[in-house]
C-alpha cells in the first residue's frame, strides 16, 4: 500500500523559533490549512506583521508548557535544541516533533541532494547548484543556505533537483528525509556547545544516509578517515580524494579533475577552471565534480559553472591589499578544522582567532601555525583559550576590540604578511553571526586603508 500523503490540515501545528526557517515553515504550514502558532522567547520578532497576516498566531516571550503539550505536531527552527525542557514535555505528551528541514521535504516533489560535513558545505552545495544547473535542469539551492527548505516546497517539481545543505542541527530533527544522493565531506569536533558529545554531532551528520536505498548514491571524501568511517549506507559509494588512489573513483592528476570508470579514466573538470585558493577548496570543487556528475552533469555543464566563481562572501575571501599586507576574510572558519586548513593555505599569516568557543581542540592550531603563521590576535570569550592553546607556537596578542584586532594584526603583518580572520570559533559573543562578523571584519580594513593613505 502507498503511504497516505502527509496533511496538517486543520491541525494545531507549533512552530518554535522565529528566524528564517521557522518563519518559512509557518508561512508554508498556514498555506497548508494548519492552525499555526509561532512560538519564540522573544517579547518582539521582526516577522510579526507578515506571520500574523498569513493567519499564525504568535506566542511570545517565555514558553507556555501547555502550548506545546495541546499541539498536534511541533516543527522546530534548526537554532532551537531537542532537549529544551518544553520540548521534552511534548515528547512525554506523545506530541510529534519534527525539524523544518524533514517538515519541507515531505512536500517536495523533486529529488534531493543533500551535502553535510563539518566544513566546506556552503561552497560545495553552491558549486553542485550551478553544475547541476548548467546542464539543463531545473535546480533550487537551499536548506542551511540562503533559502529555507519550506520557502521551496511551492517552485517544487517532479523534474526539479533540490541541492540542499544540511546542518546537523538540521539533520538531528530529520526522520523520512530521504536523499537520492548524500555526500559526507568531512567530519571532525564541532558544535560541541549544542551536541552532548562527538558522537552525538556524528550521529546527527550520518542521518543524511539513513533513509537511502541501494537506488541512491553516497559521496564520501577518501581524504577525511572519520568520514570513510561514517558513511554507513545502502547505497553505492562514490569516493572522491585530491590524489589519485586505488580507492578513488574521483581525483585530480596531471592539472585535471578525473573520474574513474569501467573503461578508463574520463576528464571532468581542468584545474586551471578553478579560481579558487587553498587544497580544501579544491577538495571542495572535487566533491561538487563528483556529486553533479551522478546527477547528469557532463564536463562541458562543469566547466561553464566553474566561469567567474571566485568564491562566497566569507570564505577565503580577499579583502583587500594594504602596504604589502594582504586581509582575508574567512569569517564562515567557525570550527578549529576549517580554521587548520585555512591557515595552511597562506605564508607569513596573522590570524585573528577566538570567539565564543564551541568545542575542539585550539592546540590543533599549532601545527599550521609554526610553518605558515607569524602570530596570533586573540578576539572575543576565548581570548584566554587561545592564549593558553598557541602561546608556545606563535606570539599572541589579545584584543578587547574587533577594530584594535585588525590593527594589531596588521602592524605584526607588515611589510608583507597575511591579516586572516580565521576565528575557529563561533561569533555569538560579539556578532550576530558569522557572517556580520565577516562584514565588520571588511568595514575595520576599510577604516584602516582610509587611516594609511591619509598617512601618505
Amino acid at each position: 500500500m502507498t503511504a497516505a500523503p502527509f496533511s496538517v490540515e486543520r491541525q494545531r501545528v507549533l512552530v518554535v523559533g522565529a528566524a528564517r526557517s521557522g518563519v518559512a515553515a509557518a508561512q508554508l504550514l498556514a498555506r497548508r490549512g494548519a492552525e499555526v502558532t509561532l512560538a519564540d522567547r522573544r517579547d518582539r520578532i521582526e516577522s510579526a506583521d507578515v506571520l500574523t497576516a498569513a493567519g499564525v498566531r504568535l506566542a511570545l516571550g517565555p514558553h507556555d508548557a501547555a502550548t506545546f503539550t495541546s499541539a498536534d505536531l511541533i516543527v522546530t527552527s534548526p537554532g532551537v535544541a531537542p532537549d529544551l525542557d518544553v520540548l521534552v514535555a511534548a515528547r512525554g505528551a506523545g506530541v510529534p516533533i519534527i525539524g523544518e528541514l524533514e517538515l519541507a521535504s515531505r512536500w517536495l516533489r523533486g529529488r534531493i541532494i543533500a551535502i553535510t560535513g563539518t566544513k566546506g558545505k556552503s561552497t560545495t552545495t553552491t558549486l553542485v547548484g550551478r553544475m547541476v544547473a548548467a546542464s539543463g535542469r531545473h535546480v533550487l539551492v537551499g536548506g542551511n543556505i540562503g533559502v529555507p527548505l519550506s520557502a521551496q516546497v511551492d517552485e517544487s517539481r517532479a523534474d526539479t533537483v533540490h541541492v540542499v545543505e544540511a546542518s546537523s542541527f538540521q539533520l538531528e530533527a530529520t526522520d523520512t528525509f530521504h536523499p537520492w544522493i548524500a555526500a559526507l565531506l568531512n567530519f571532525s569536533a564541532d558544535h560541541l556547545d549544542r551536541h552532548a558529545s562527538v558522537d552525538e554531532y556524528a550521529a546527527a551528520k550520518t542521518r543524511v544516509f539513513v533513509n537511502q536505498t541501494t537506488k541512491d548514491h553516497a559521496v564520501v571524501n577518501a581524504d577525511s578517515a572519520e568520514a570513510v568511517r561514517l558513511a554507513e549506507t545502502r547505497a553505492p559509494i562514490v569516493r572522491y580524494a585530491l590524489e589519485r588512489r586505488p580507492d578513488v573513483d574521483v581525483f585530480t592528476e596531471r592539472g585535471c579533475i578525473w573520474q574513474r570508470t569501467s573503461e578508463g579514466d574520463v576528464p571532468l573538470l581542468p584545474l586551471a577552471s578553478v579560481e579558487l585558493s587553498g587544497r580544501h577548496l579544491l577538495s571542495n570543487v572535487v566533491a561538487a565534480s563528483a556529486i553533479a556528475t551522478l546527477a547528469g552533469a557532463d564536463s562541458d555543464a562543469l566547466q561553464r559553472a566553474m566561469t567567474g566563481f571566485t568564491g562566497l562572501e566569507h570564505v577565503m575571501e580577499p579583502v583587500a591589499t594594504i602596504d604589502g599586507v594582504r586581509f582575508i576574510n574567512d569569517s564562515k572558519a567557525t570550527n578549529v578544522d576549517a580554521a587548520a586548513r585555512s591557515i595552511e593555505s597562506f605564508d607569513n599569516v596573522v590570524a585573528i582567532v577566538g570567539g565564543k568557543y564551541k568545542g575542539g581542540n585550539l592546540a590543533d592550531l599549532a601545527v599550521p601555525l609554526a610553518s605558515h603563521g607569524r602570530a596570533v590576535v586573540a578576539i572575543g570569550e576565548a581570548r584566554p583559550l587561545v592564549r593558553e592553546a598557541l602561546t608556545d607556537s606563535v606570539p599572541v596578542e589579545e584584543a578587547a576590540t574587533f577594530g584594535d584586532a585588525v590593527a594589531r594584526a596588521f602592524a605584526l603583518a607588515r611589510p608583507d604578511g597575511v591579516v586572516l580572520l580565521a576565528p575557529a570559533c563561533s561569533s555569538f559573543d560579539m556578532f550576530t553571526d558569522y557572517a556580520d562578523r565577516g562584514r565588520q571584519f571588511k568595514e575595520e580594513v576599510r577604516r584602516l586603508a582610509e587611516r594609511q593613505s591619509g598617512h601618505g
